[in-house]
């Protein structure tokens, strides 16, 4: 299938792709232009800017949580029917697994996928070193795949110099250049950015980035390059090849925790488990004082719990219907924030311990730095995985927060180095942990978690 696609690329994290990335889709929806986006790796609030950009979904394509043909699927499944995918690349644009090696990095998406890359270059306080930096990130590899250059922050009256310079001396077309925007600036936290529900002003921050990068933007050579990415071969265009076999699960009802404290998921791990058999149910642990009713299965992913522990605290209604559900046998997963939830007790944002649902019984605490962070491999070594196992699996782990109750039925391990540690909860009807996971790699768990609500649901009519 022909689907004309880019990736936006920078030297290093925090080199400006997400404001660069939205003020592009912001503007080609200006333009009339249908577009879908992608972001490179395991990361949830990048693709909420470029929902609020594109005003549709955005998706996660990720080299490490699944294999190529999967990624390719997925890029075809959602992006058919767009003029152009838009995709922004993780850290810095070689930077892969273990910080020695490209792999899971944006420039191996950028292999598996075919697409051309557009170099993101921070131009403020300098002036023909740029072109060094720029020749080195294009003689690196010699498939480099960046097939443009972009310069962030540089005056308007510079510009024309820096473009004929690096197009004359490096063979490599500038796209266009974003002025420094200081009020466009995205603010970021422990977790990354400020989410965009939190931006009373994003509309206009938005807009007013689109009206400029419409002027600054060399469209038709940035279609141009578009243009040029290969055909993409994947074994069906409407669902991922191999993954699960047919079923036939009979609909279940699967309550999804989703307010301002639990809103990471991935958006794919919803699309299949109703391709699966789930009819989804969404509920707030914060506002709504009941579970929602006939459930036979609960999901609680990441967030950010910790900001509202006061209010899930005094939510006592919702905290003891949980913990009756979930000890009653109701199918349960929790990941991260979801995790922290279900705890006897979690600390807030401000040092105070607030009392959770007690499925977990355990605390949980806040540390200054990342606990454990990137890509695991996951070994179960006891318990069960919904009744079936052993499993392997493939997650990942951002956290500032560790708990004194982790669980041990899995063994985490790093993908690169020696590093490891016991986690998780694994049992008949609950699988929690801090891991979190993509389900298109792993589709042995939803498989399993879906048969076990399944199994419930019977259970109930007898």
């Amino acid at each position: 299938m022909k689907i004309d696609r880019l990736l936006f690329t920078a030297p290093q994290s925090a080199g400006g792709k997400t404001m660069v990335t939205c003020g592009i889709l912001a503007a080609l929806g200006g333009m009339g232009r249908k577009t879908v986006s992608f972001k490179c790796g395991p990361d949830y609030i990048d693709p909420m800017f470029h929902r609020k950009a594109v005003g549709t979904d955005a998706w996660n394509l990720d080299p490490f949580l699944t294999p190529g043909p999967a990624v390719r699927s997925l890029l075809v499944r959602h992006a058919k029917n767009a003029d152009l995918a838009v995709m922004e690349g993780v850290m810095g644009y070689y930077d892969g697994l273990g910080g020695t090696t490209t792999k899971a990095s944006a420039y191996e998406l950028c292999k598996i996928t075919g697409t051309p890359a557009v170099l993101i270059v921070d131009a403020k306080g300098v002036s023909t070193s740029v072109l060094a930096q720029i020749h080195g990130f294009l003689s690196w590899k010699k498939d480099s795949g960046i097939r443009g250059v972009l310069l962030n922050r540089i005056s308007p009256m510079l510009y024309p110099r820096m473009k004929q310079l690096i197009e004359e001396q490096l063979d490599i077309p500038v796209v266009g250049y974003v002025p420094e925007v200081p009020d466009c600036v995205f603010k970021s936290r422990h977790l990354g950015l400020i989410l965009p529900e939190e931006i009373t002003d994003i509309k206009d921050k938005l807009h007013r980035l689109a009206g400029i990068m419409r002027e600054t933007i060399d469209w038709d050579t940035l279609f141009r390059i578009a243009e040029g990415a290969a055909s993409l071969e994947a074994d069906d265009e409407t669902d991922p090849p191999d993954y699960f076999e047919n079923t036939d699960l009979s609909k279940v009802r699967i309550g999804i925790a989703e307010d301002e404290a639990f809103c990471f998921m991935y958006r794919e791990n919803l699309e299949l488990l109703s391709d699966m058999g789930a009819k989804l149910v969404f509920f707030s642990p914060i506002h709504d004082r009941h579970l929602p009713k006939d459930l036979d299965g609960l999901i609680f992913y990441g967030g950010y719990p910790e900001l509202y522990g006061m209010e899930l605290e005094e939510n006592h209604a919702m905290r003891r219907e949980t913990a009756s559900a979930v000890s009653s046998g109701l199918p349960c997963m929790a990941e991260c924030g979801g995790f922290l939830y279900l705890h006897r007790e979690m600390e807030d944002k401000d040092g105070v311990f607030r009392k959770m649902a007690g499925v977990i019984p355990g605390k949980a605490y806040k540390k200054d730095r990342l606990s454990r962070f990137g890509y695991i491999s996951l070994h179960q070594r006891s318990g069960t995985l919904f009744g079936t196992g052993p499993a392997k699996l493939t997650a990942h782990e951002f956290h500032y927060y560790d708990s004194d109750c982790c669980g041990q039925d899995f063994y985490a391990k790093k993908p690169v180095g020696s590093r490891g540690w016991e986690c998780i909860f694994a049992s008949d009807t609950l699988f929690a942990g801090f891991p979190h996971f993509y389900y298109y790699g792993i589709p042995e768990l939803p498989k399993a978690f879906l048969i076990k609500c399944r199994q419930y649901k019977a259970k109930k009519r007898r």
